[in-house]
């Protein structure tokens, strides 16, 4: 059937998938705005609508005959389908439970997943009780299992909160995102498919807005822009978000315009207006600034930095979330780790306080971009005010400011305003570990209801901090980190490795001090992500001068992270294997006492030819002292292979391997150009372990074959922070 369009509906949609604890903050800010401007503008969530489908007794029972019929032999499926009736009873109280709707779970059936219980037992951390009786912990570890059936029997794509990802993420070209488009529908996309006919002829609208803030949504976005086509061919089809605005600047296959009638790039507020003016309007003349067309491409769009109206971050209407279904949100628990569990545990109010980073200046970030170059911060008082509109919406008083770089000096008018009316409010945001978040200011932040901060140290190394004009030092991080915990603020750090012109004893003298801060309490988790060079930062303008090999292979469709050789750079793998694991056991309390030297391989070059020695890489490791710098040690990398003691596995976790997702991939997280994805991204990391361990099960079956999917090394970076091993 096909539907005619009104000429007055603005529908916005949030594709598959996203973190289901939330919604995604891109169309309740879209729908205020064009709400405010006199529109009738229409909001919905069809990744919580799809994973609430799914995870249903029909939904399930449904994927599960399709599944019997054919992969039965499968691991997964073959333990799924035995227990076939078991989970079909406990899917709907569980999801229940973990959206607030049950006080208890239901009688779980206990899959491989609950092996992690066992694990933290035999390693003997002081987690493993308390992750026993951990209620939420075990519920999501029922939902983990699910996914590894699913996974296995009905979509290899399907993931916690992404889907497809592998078919966007560094895709240099669109050709294989045009083939998956092209195949028979599986049941889980049947399913979305559904869902899409069903918004479409709920809402006839004139324009249909998709965000995509990441590559794991865009295959998602795809799938209900083709249901438009054929279900709404008058409706305009624009895609928005972090992805286009950071990997299709420089689109020039037209074969996405098949799809997608535009794209609109930075902030998406006022494009968005205008456009739906110009289609109200006929079409007359040309498209509104920042919107690309086939007519009109990207490279004409943004030619001149694709100038047009800015609006004012203070004039932002607080966010309107009338539309979505704020009951079927669940959150799941990733980990006993306090603050790493923090990003999923409950549903976050998102809010950011500023547009654009006060700082600005990180040689590895995209600070060519909009969403990073225009600062613009709103004052306390707007901040207040938002927030008391969101908490009356959504009956939730917890917030998560989700700014690149929290203004210290607004964090604390923030935190002033809010203390004096007693906290109403819990939060939490990212800052810059800078000497202004002294032990005065943390306790102003706790009392305003201040719970939890992130921060990137990066590669925790003087020299390489200033390298990257980061603008702070180990002693300033490790001071703030100390202010803040003596304050009751848990944190974590983003951590990097594999810089250009990093040293294997730099490696290992920065893993020390980490471990230095959580052995003193100064913070709760931290991750490891593999550096990644991205063609908006002001390091890829400098890669020739640093030795780097670029190897670009753009193919006309997303081009933003450049995968490139250092020669004689360290085995970045097999190093950023050991930062994980020991990060990773660190958090759980395992390992503490072990130094850093021993938890990484032997010093050893990588890809190219053999490293020279440097100044810098005469450096040994001695252990931080507390408030202290690390310092400098007169002995030479070879000391640290003698010195090393291999530890055994057996008294360790090991983490989940490593992929694509890093520190610093700033994809700006909606329409509105603001970053707003960092809390999504840190419940992304679980499913593409899963996917690997379906590939080594089919391996094992079918025997070696070589997986068309797989990235080369270099071109693949860290994902953030992970979820535990199930």
């Amino acid at each position: 059937m096909v539907f005619v369009a009104t000429h007055s509906t603005i529908l916005l949609v949030t594709p598959p998938l996203i973190a289901p604890n939330a919604p995604y903050p891109a169309t309740p800010q879209l729908c205020a705005f064009l709400r405010r401007a006199g529109w009738h503008a229409e909001q919905a969530d069809l990744s919580i609508e799809l994973l609430v489908r799914l995870f249903s007794r029909q939904g399930l029972s449904v994927v599960a005959e399709r599944v019997a019929r054919g992969r039965p032999d499968h691991p997964a499926v073959r333990r799924w389908l035995e227990r076939r009736s078991e989970y079909l009873a406990a899917i709907e109280p569980a999801r229940e439970f973990l959206a607030g709707g049950r006080p208890h779970p239901p009688p779980l059936p206990r899959g491989p997943r609950f092996q992690f219980l066992e694990e933290l037992r035999r390693t003997g951390s002081p987690l493993a009780t308390r992750a026993e009786q951990d209620e939420q912990l075990l519920a999501s570890l029922f939902f983990d299992d699910l996914f590894d059936f699913l996974r296995a029997g009905a979509d290899h794509q399907f993931g916690y909160s992404r889907y497809a990802e592998r078919l966007a993420a560094t895709a240099g070209s669109f050709t294989p995102l045009c083939r998956a488009l092209a195949k028979p529908p599986g049941p889980i996309e049947q399913m979305l498919e559904e869902l899409a006919t069903e918004r479409l002829e709920r809402h006839r609208p004139l324009l249909l807005g998709l965000t995509v803030p990441f590559p794991g949504t865009l295959y998602g976005a795809l799938r209900i822009a083709r249901v438009a086509r054929q279900v709404s061919p008058a409706t305009w089809v624009v895609l928005g978000g972090g992805y286009v605005n950071t990997e299709l600047r420089d689109l020039r296959d037209m074969r996405l315009f098949e799809h997608v009638d535009a794209l609109v790039y930075d902030d998406g507020e006022i494009p968005l207006l205008r456009l739906a003016e110009w289609l109200a309007a006929g079409r007359r003349g040309s498209p509104p600034p920042r919107v690309a067309t086939r007519d009109r491409p990207p490279a004409v769009t943004l030619a001149n930095g694709g100038q047009g109206e800015v609006l004012p971050h203070r004039d932002r209407p607080a966010p309107d979330y009338r539309g979505l279904p704020l009951h079927l949100y669940f959150s799941v628990a990733e980990t006993p780790n306090p603050m790493l569990r923090l990003w999923t545990d409950r549903f976050w109010n998102k809010l950011t306080l500023a547009h654009g980073c006060y700082w600005r200046r990180c040689a590895f970030c995209d600070t060519s971009l909009d969403y990073i170059a225009r600062f613009d911060p709103a004052d306390a008082a707007t901040v207040e005010r938002w927030m008391d509109d969101v908490a009356a919406q959504t009956g939730r008083h917890d917030f998560h400011f989700t700014d690149e770089a929290a203004p210290p000096a607004l964090l604390r008018a923030l935190a002033d305003r809010l203390a004096a009316r007693g906290a109403p409010y819990r939060w939490w945001a990212n800052v810059r570990l800078e000497a202004h978040f002294d032990a005065q200011t943390a306790r102003e932040m706790a009392r305003g209801g201040c719970i939890a901060v992130t921060a990137g140290l990066e590669c925790a190394h003087d020299r390489l901090l200033s390298e990257m004009r980061k603008g702070i030092t180990c002693a300033e991080a490790a001071a703030a980190c100390e202010a803040l915990a003596s304050a009751g603020i848990q944190v974590h750090l983003y951590l990097m490795y594999g810089y250009p012109g990093q040293q294997y004893s730099e490696a290992v003298e920065a893993l020390e001090f980490v471990r230095m801060l959580f052995r003193t309490g100064r913070i709760q988790s931290a991750y490891w992500h593999r550096f990644a060079l991205t063609c908006h930062s002001p390091l890829y303008r400098r890669a020739r001068e640093l030795g780097l090999r670029c190897r670009e292979r753009f193919g006309g469709f997303a081009r933003n992270e450049v995968p490139f050789e250092e020669p004689g750079a360290p085995d970045w793998n097999a190093i950023g294997e050991g930062l994980r694991r020991a990060t990773y056991n660190w958090m759980l309390g395992v390992g503490l006492d072990v130094p850093a030297r021993n938890w990484l391989p032997p010093p050893q070059a990588g890809r190219g030819k053999p490293s020279r020695p440097r100044a810098a890489s005469r450096r040994g490791v001695d252990q931080p002292q507390r408030g202290q710098n690390h310092q400098r040690s007169a002995h030479p990398p070879h000391d640290l292979r003698r010195a090393r003691v291999p530890i055994p596995r057996q008294n360790t976790l090991d983490p989940p391997e490593a992929d694509s997702r890093r520190r610093n991939h700033r994809a700006v997280a909606d329409p509105v150009g603001q970053q707003q994805q960092r809390a999504v991204r840190r419940t992304q990391a679980g499913s593409l372990q899963r996917d690997r361990e379906h590939r080594r099960e089919e391996r094992k079956r079918t025997g070696p074959q070589r997986d068309p999917e797989r990235q080369p090394q270099e071109q693949r970076a860290a994902q953030p922070p992970p979820p535990l091993p199930r």
